[in-house]
């Protein structure tokens, strides 16, 4: 309520404001504060993200379209415009260039599905067995952490070193030692190559699995089990029934996160192997690399990029939207 003093009259007026009136006068230049804080916090990340993700993105599309070769790196920009014809030599599957791109994709696809695969049911059984507590439960969890913690140029140049045929220490345990190989086998190189790179990625790979189940084991209740035990579960059906179902949102997400990080990863096969990966470990990273960059011709490299980033927002996508029905069916 407030009074208004009429100047003609000289007698106060009485004026009843309207609920909520004052108030939201007065909330309006918070609430606007309030609303426009998330995106001046956001903003960093936001520029830092177009910085150095966005912007190289936008230029490697430009590149796919132009006929970019070594005589154009001094004003790339000059380079003459071949239209789709870049994207047609990479998906022409009967020419020695498209040939060789298929053949690294599916090199990719089995890797990446081995690799996946393996760290995440080791990450699972090892975060399931760290559960109860036992005598040097923290120092095994501190050592399966190790080799997601070191750098990975380091672990990997060890791992080559520890792979070499005459004075590698595989070699040197599996056929000196145990006596399980007639000869000193070729790990680097051949097909045992791309056991190799499997090897050396699950041991880089799978203590990320282990760290994130093992987080998401802490939000499943303790009653659930012993409820399960009550009735007569087993611990294969406590994991069947309780732990996998309650573990399906963190899983969902970790693989995820996991066949992208595997399928794109070039460190591992570049540092293991230098520039000229074997064919059977001939990761499709590191044939787009070799297209680029050992043949000058930057175009179709940035052709084979553009695709690759196609092939995983697809995947992607089709992933979520599978994920999301699987929810909201189990919610229903």
């Amino acid at each position: 309520m407030t009074t208004i003093v009429n100047p003609d009259k000289g007698s106060p007026t009485v004026h009843q404001d309207t609920p909520g009136e004052a108030p939201r006068k007065q909330r309006r230049p918070g609430r606007i504060r309030r609303i426009g804080l998330p995106y001046l916090l956001l903003f960093p990340a936001v520029l830092l993200e177009l910085l150095v993700h966005l912007v190289p993105i936008g230029f490697g599309f430009v590149m796919a379209f132009k006929e970019l070769t070594q005589f154009y790196l001094r004003d790339w920009s000059a380079a003459p415009w071949r239209g789709l014809e870049n994207f047609r030599i990479a998906v022409d599957f009967d020419a020695p260039v498209g040939k060789a791109l298929l053949h690294s994709f599916w090199v990719t696809c089995l890797f990446t599905v081995l690799a996946v695969g393996l760290c995440w049911l080791l990450g699972v059984a090892a975060s399931i067995f760290m559960q109860e507590a036992f005598a040097g439960r923290g120092f095994l969890r501190t050592l399966f952490l190790v080799p997601y913690a070191l750098p990975v140029y380091a672990a990997v140049i060890t791992w080559a070193f520890m792979f070499q045929r005459d004075n590698g220490l595989v070699n040197h345990v599996l056929h000196d030692q145990l006596g399980l190989t007639d000869g000193l086998p070729f790990w680097l190189i051949g097909d045992n190559a791309f056991f190799t790179l499997l090897v050396v990625s699950v041991w880089k790979g799978w203590p990320f699995a282990f760290l994130i189940v093992m987080a998401g084991l802490q939000n499943i209740p303790k009653d659930l089990y012993e409820a399960a035990a009550l009735d007569g579960a087993g611990m294969w059906q406590q994991i069947r029934r309780i732990t996998l179902p309650s573990l399906r949102p963190v899983n969902q997400v970790l693989v995820l996160v996991l066949f992208l990080w595997t399928f794109n990863d070039f460190n591992t096969p570049f540092v293991l192997f230098g520039k000229a990966a074997p064919e059977s470990a001939d990761l499709i990273s590191v044939h787009i690399y070799q297209s680029s960059f050992a043949t000058w011709n930057f175009g179709t490299g940035a052709a084979m990029s553009v695709l690759l980033l196609l092939f995983l927002l697809l995947v992607t996508a089709i992933y979520l939207g599978f994920t999301s029905r699987g929810r909201k069916g189990s919610r229903g």
